[in-house]
């Protein structure tokens, strides 16, 4: 199984969120999305007086992704402005799976920056090693075993019910029960 972890890095035209919204439909199994995404909003920034219609096209994208805006336990800006005549902001965000241990224990490093006008947020995403159990099957070539094997297989592939399949999701689900019950067959 493929997991993503992207790493986001926005203009201010926004660049990044327009590939996204376009890209979206290929993407499963977002694991994090964290970075810069150049969208100030008084959402996550309260020192920000404005609410942006980017972030409405930024949440869309997330709950494709079934992700959700981790919240810090206290608000710090993520980049310093050398310009004191403009405001610090937020702007680095990190979306995560709700329900994740890592949804609210992300790591703001305020002591981190050093030549960079943005502070480094990190946050531990535990992985977990699990064993699991194949069994490998093998049919020789040429034989009556693998010609009934493959005969059984057509059969099978007939005589599935395909007109309620109306989109890829259904589809992948279709494929995850055949792999998941390939022993019946």
């Amino acid at each position: 199984m493929i997991f993503y972890l992207i790493n986001i890095y926005s203009d201010l035209s926004q660049l990044a969120l327009k590939y996204l919204k376009d890209t979206e439909v290929n993407l499963n199994n977002v694991l994090i999305m964290i970075g810069d995404f150049n969208i100030r909003n008084n959402f996550w920034d309260p020192n920000f007086p404005y609410y942006s219609s980017h972030r409405d096209t930024l949440f869309n994208i997330t709950d494709s992704f079934q992700l959700k805006l981790s919240n810090p336990t206290e608000f710090f800006p993520t980049r310093y402005s050398d310009n004191v005549q403009d405001s610090n902001s937020v702007l680095n965000l990190v979306f995560l799976y709700p329900n994740s241990l890592e949804h609210n224990n992300r790591c703001i490093y305020l002591n981190w920056r050093l030549i960079s006008d943005h502070i480094p947020i990190t946050v531990d995403i535990l992985l977990v090693k699990e064993y699991i159990q194949t069994t490998k099957h093998s049919l020789i070539k040429n034989s009556e075993e693998k010609d009934h094997f493959i005969d059984k297989l057509i059969n099978f592939i007939n005589s599935l019910k395909t007109d309620f399949i109306q989109d890829i999701i259904i589809l992948e689900e279709v494929i995850q029960s055949l792999t998941n019950n390939i022993d019946r067959i």
